[in-house]
């Protein structure tokens, strides 16, 4: 008879009653777990006293290292050990008040047996808020169930209710009134009938999506399996960045020169300085417009419809910032790129769409749009932007709530007051991007936009789509938002009709949202009608959220 010797699997210590996990899941890059940590020790000792108010304790799920000087979970390995010491059926906190890559935690929230609820703070500084968003749609995705709450101020009251109340075994449940199926809103002829024509003509005619490697960041909710992206007409070129980089390497010295002459004559300023650590230098911008050329013949070598950049992790140790390029690529209005033999001018007129940071569900989104918009005669730029925070206005301009949408690439200049001669050009902060790179940052210019996000739930594609205006505010108060949140990057001000913070927060599967202009109220209206039909069309579950401008009801 054989003899094994079977693995013992050593049993979990069993936390007490009336005891909660708290774990804190941060960024894979040292320097931003270091830079982050004070902010999220604060936020953890505010955690701890409400969860006291309640009754229980907070025990921590894994130590500060001091080696490292923070507490986060800095890597999908060093997650997995916490994991595997943790009591699995005990209510677990995470906790965010920074940006998190989520694949760091997920293998264990995914088996994790305990109610889970997702908690961040309320700050354009320290964006948990963001971190969780995007923690949240992977959650979705993956099919884990999760409750979710958000605070200005863990002190406060509702908000201690409603912990208090998950404490004691309830799952939270917010209002979602603003959430309207499709099936219940009568879509103009004319509309549906243009959706499903473009529906029809990607399923037969087909796109490729490049992507230049997958998995940005642990977004485990921007990757679209293949299954499910298919069926909607679109297949992914798997491209690698390497490949962008050599490609860089290969662009002359005088092609890059053309491209920032190009720029700099359509009104773009470069904010330049001698110090490569702590400045925007010459150099810098010859680079990036390198990967800008090499970005475009590429998408041309393979036939790609839209392109998205990792960038975050691999380039950002060779190459500087990849978001000059990414805005610039999704403007019809950019400098022209030759191809290797100089006969023909590549996407010539006409974006190449970008989506940011590999998000493919903003890809799909953002590749929707633009044939909607094309075909309707609308402005076809559009791009992704963070959910990043938002705050009632100071200065009393407008008297809604005002969303900061700001991401730091993507950003077509066309989307600017002044367009290239709005936009100025800034060093990427070094603590994410040492090799520094120029942003296109401005500020989005007033208009009526329609919002949208695709995301998988229940092995599906979804998309939710709403209406918005961007609105112009004060200079001071504009630079006040920026200075909360990152000032080197493009910023608008966006009034969800009727949609609240909290029922954003709530509804919203993911850390971005994908933005277009149209070209008046009722333009943006129909836009939005043709795009939910075509993406009903092409299989997904569509959801209008909140209203028409002025209040009027979808339904």
């Amino acid at each position: 008879m054989a003899s094994y010797t079977v693995p013992s699997i050593p049993a979990p210590t069993k936390l007490g009653a009336k005891q909660v996990y708290l774990m804190a899941n941060g960024d894979l890059r040292l320097s931003a777990n270091q830079n982050c940590w004070a902010a999220q020790h604060e936020m953890e000792q505010a955690i701890e006293a409400a969860v006291a108010s309640a009754g229980w304790t907070v025990v921590r799920a894994h130590p500060y290292k001091d080696d490292e000087k923070h507490g986060f979970i800095g890597s999908q390995h060093e997650g997995m050990e916490v994991f595997r010491a943790l009591d699995p059926d005990a209510p677990l906190i995470v906790a965010e008040a920074v940006w998190q890559y989520s694949h760091h935690l997920l293998h264990g929230l995914m088996t994790h047996r305990g109610p889970i609820l997702t908690l961040a703070n309320w700050s354009g500084t320290w964006p948990g808020l963001v971190g969780m968003l995007n923690l949240n749609g992977s959650l979705t995705k993956a099919g884990v169930a999760y409750s979710t709450l958000w605070a200005d101020d863990f002190a406060d009251q509702d908000f201690r209710a409603k912990l208090a109340s998950w404490l004691d075994g309830k799952p939270l449940e917010h209002p979602l009134d603003h959430v309207h199926p499709l099936e219940s809103v009568a879509l103009e002829d004319a509309e549906r009938e243009l959706g499903a024509a473009l529906a029809a003509e990607l399923k037969q005619q087909k796109a490729i999506m490049g992507v230049f490697d997958e998995g940005c960041m642990g977004m485990f909710n921007a990757i679209i399996p293949d299954h499910l992206l298919n069926p909607t007409g679109v297949y992914k070129e798997r491209l690698s960045q390497s490949a962008l980089y050599f490609e860089s390497t290969q662009v002359t010295d005088d092609e890059a020169s053309a491209v920032r002459k190009w720029m700099e004559d359509a009104g773009i300023t470069f904010v330049t300085g001698p110090n490569h650590e702590t400045d925007l230098t010459d150099e810098q911008i010859k680079q990036q417009c390198k990967m800008y050329v090499a970005a475009v013949r590429i998408a041309d070598d393979f036939g790609c419809d839209l392109i998205g950049i990792q960038y975050q992790q691999g380039l950002k140790d060779v190459l500087p910032a990849s978001d000059l390029v990414e805005g610039t690529l999704n403007d019809s209005n950019r400098p022209p790129v030759q191809s290797r033999d100089g006969s023909r001018v590549l996407y010539e007129g006409e974006p190449l769409p970008h989506f940011n940071e590999v998000d493919e569900c903003a890809g799909l989104d953002g590749l929707l749009t633009y044939r909607v918009h094309r075909a309707m005669g609308e402005p076809v730029e559009n791009t992704l932007h963070d959910l990043r925070w938002g705050d009632w206005d100071r200065s009393k301009t407008v008297d809604d709530y005002v969303w900061v949408f700001e991401i730091s690439g993507s950003v077509p200049p066309s989307h600017l007051i002044g367009g290239w001669a709005g936009a100025t050009s800034v060093r990427q902060p070094a603590m994410y991007f040492p090799a520094g790179g120029g942003t296109i940052k401005g500020v989005s210019h007033p208009g009526e936009i329609v919002w949208s996000r695709i995301y998988v739930e229940d092995a599906r594609l979804k998309m939710d789509v709403g209406r918005a205006e961007v609105v112009e505010l004060p200079e001071e108060e504009t630079e006040r938002r920026w200075q909360d949140t990152t000032p080197q990057w493009p910023i608008m001000h966006a009034v969800t009709y009727g949609v609240s913070r909290d029922q954003m927060m709530a509804r919203h599967k993911s850390n971005h949202i994908q933005v277009a202009y149209a070209n008046s109220a009722e333009a943006a209206d129909r836009a939005l009608m043709a795009k939910a039909a075509m993406a009903e069309a092409l299989g997904m579950e569509v959801a209008i959220c909140g209203t028409r401008k002025g209040g009027k009801s979808w339904t």
